[in-house]
């Protein structure tokens, strides 16, 4: 038998339960990156069997969630994967410090995120930005590459934003548009039901960034990071948007997404050799039992450790996947 059932991101209870001390108290609130079924019932069922289990509190979830318009499974979130540009704030738009800024350190920004005593967080940004800096997680998010629809790949290089972008723009409850600052605090308030956010505290935080464009010398690290993003070309064509004022009226609307922790990977999970045998309490193979992939934290029980880098996590199951199937294949 070869457990390939994935992680525990459906089971938000389980998310919970496993949740590590290090990233402080699990959220109440969760939106779900994977699917309903992927709810960690086969690492309790190898378990019951004598399977290990190690480095339960491995996980990998993503601080800029935003509940789907159009969900395909219960409770779905969809990640935004930012540019550089857009500026962070908490619940009580306190703007996060350095370095969690968008693309940065995904674990650190969801531990600032905890601590700031609330479990969701604001992007505050243009419409020039999303325009430009705005990508979304999944294949139905990405008709163009989903679909190997070279002339819509080419069209993201054109103005204006995606029509899956624009289409959450326009429809995702977590969103707010509008054309002053005074109405946006008071679009973000409304979404809340509290009137956390100050507008006049906002105002002069965004004011002393967006001062920080025109200094060559600037201080800003985050306008630092957006002006080291465009040396490259392909960041500078594609998905940096050139420095400006948030509060000019030439590259609005103003924008505010309401960003959730939506849960994705979990890194650690049965502990396998490197043929992907599930190993007992012992250390001993059990006969006949094998595990691969998210299950098997990607390759025998949290290869990638707690901070791993993405882009990582494919290759550990293709690699277990490999060895178990071979090891399976020398059985026949």
């Amino acid at each position: 038998v070869l457990v390939t059932a994935g992680g525990i991101g459906g089971n938000h209870d389980l998310v919970r339960e496993n949740w590590p001390d290090r990233l402080g108290t699990a959220p109440r609130s969760l939106i779900s990156g994977v699917p309903e079924h992927v709810d960690g019932r086969m690492l309790g069922i190898t378990e019951q069997v004598g399977g290990r289990l190690v480095n339960r509190d491995r996980m990998w979830h993503y601080t800029e969630g935003i509940k789907n318009w159009d969900p395909i499974w219960k409770n779905h979130g969809i990640r935004i994967i930012p540019g550089p540009s857009s500026m962070w704030f908490d619940a009580r738009g306190r703007r996060f410090p350095v370095p969690n800024f968008p693309g940065f350190d995904t674990l650190g920004t969801l531990k600032a995120i905890q601590d700031s005593g609330y479990e969701y967080s604001w992007f505050v940004l243009t419409q020039k930005i999303i325009e430009k800096e705005f990508a979304l997680s999944g294949s139905e998010q990405n008709p163009d590459i989903t679909d190997k629809n070279l002339k819509l790949v080419l069209s993201r290089v054109l103005p204006g934003a995606s029509g899956p972008v624009e289409a959450f723009k326009n429809n995702g409850e977590d969103f707010v548009v509008a054309d002053t600052l005074g109405e946006l605090v008071r679009g973000m308030n409304a979404i809340t039901g509290e009137e956390l956010i100050d507008v006049t505290d906002l105002k002069r935080q965004i004011e002393a960034r967006d001062r920080e464009v025109d200094n060559p010398f600037t201080k800003d690290l985050q306008i630092s990071a957006i002006h080291n993003s465009r040396r490259s070309r392909g960041e500078r064509i594609a998905r940096t948007a050139s420095p400006h004022k948030i509060l000019d009226p030439k590259s609005g609307p103003l924008i505010a997404v309401r960003l959730h922790i939506v849960t994705r990977k979990t890194l650690g999970g049965i502990q396998t050799d490197l043929q992907g045998r599930v190993l007992d309490g012992a250390g001993k193979a059990i006969e006949g039992l094998w595990a691969a992939g998210e299950i098997a934290g990607f390759g025998g029980g949290g290869v990638h450790g707690y901070r791993s880098l993405e882009g990582t996590f494919l290759g550990g199951c293709i690699f277990g996947g490999r060895q178990a199937g071979r090891a399976l294949a020398s059985q026949a």
